[in-house]
């Protein structure tokens, strides 16, 4: 709770899954994968209200047995092309009436993010002049290097100067790593995005950064969770 207002973490959560099949409770470490994710919000120190979205009645299931709010995703927005934004604005029409003051958005599939970041990030975003924070790790390898082909040869994208500079020099760039996503729903309403004009960028390393997309994730994540 901040000065009287709720905090809302959702955790969006859709039972189909393309490149791993039930990805979002698939087992990790002996425990589903959206198990991560509710956990880590439930011991947030800001976070009031930990709701799970989805259509999916097995998902559903689960993220009740450990502890999260259900709120049934109607199927129409639990295709592959629906925007995130869309389940975040459903959520918060199914609890109209309750204002809360941040939404903190938790995508299951990032279950080495701990309650620490989430805490970081709030308190980030609290005492911040901005619109929203985005949780970022550094892009590696650098962009700097990347090539196009064209007509069979390689063409650097940013310029031949860049491929003869050391890594330690390149400039830093940054990417999402769909970790944690913080606004206010005002906000969320007139930029139908975390991407504003003034987004402050919450900088997590390589190792809390795992995306789940794939079977070698996975195994990924598995490694990193033993260090």
């Amino acid at each position: 709770m901040i000065k009287g207002k709720a905090v809302v973490a959702i955790i969006p959560a859709r039972g189909g899954s393309k490149g791993i099949p039930k990805k979002n409770i698939r087992l990790l470490g002996g425990k589903p994968l959206i198990a991560y994710s509710i956990e880590a919000a439930l011991k947030s120190k800001f976070i009031d209200r930990v709701i799970v979205s989805t259509e999916n009645e097995e998902i559903a299931k689960i993220a009740k047995k450990y502890g999260a709010e259900i709120i049934k995703r109607p199927r129409e927005l639990a295709a592959d092309e629906t925007p995130t934004i869309d389940v975040i604005f459903h959520v918060l029409e199914i609890i109209k009436g309750y204002y809360p003051k941040v939404i903190v958005v938790l995508q299951p599939t990032s279950p080495l993010r701990t309650t620490q970041d989430i805490n970081s990030a709030v308190k980030l975003f609290l005492e911040n002049d901005c619109e929203s924070v985005v949780s970022v790790c550094e892009a590696e390898p650098s962009p700097y290097w990347s090539f196009k082909i064209e007509r069979g040869y390689l063409k650097p994208i940013f310029g031949e100067n860049y491929l003869r500079m050391r890594r330690q020099k390149l400039p830093k760039l940054y990417v999402p790593n769909g970790a944690i996503e913080i606004s206010r729903p005002e906000i969320l309403h007139k930029y139908r995005s975390f991407y504003c004009k003034e987004t402050t960028p919450y900088v997590m390393p390589p190792e809390r950064s795992i995306d789940i997309d794939s079977e070698i994730d996975l195994k990924l994540a598995e490694l990193l969770m033993k260090i």
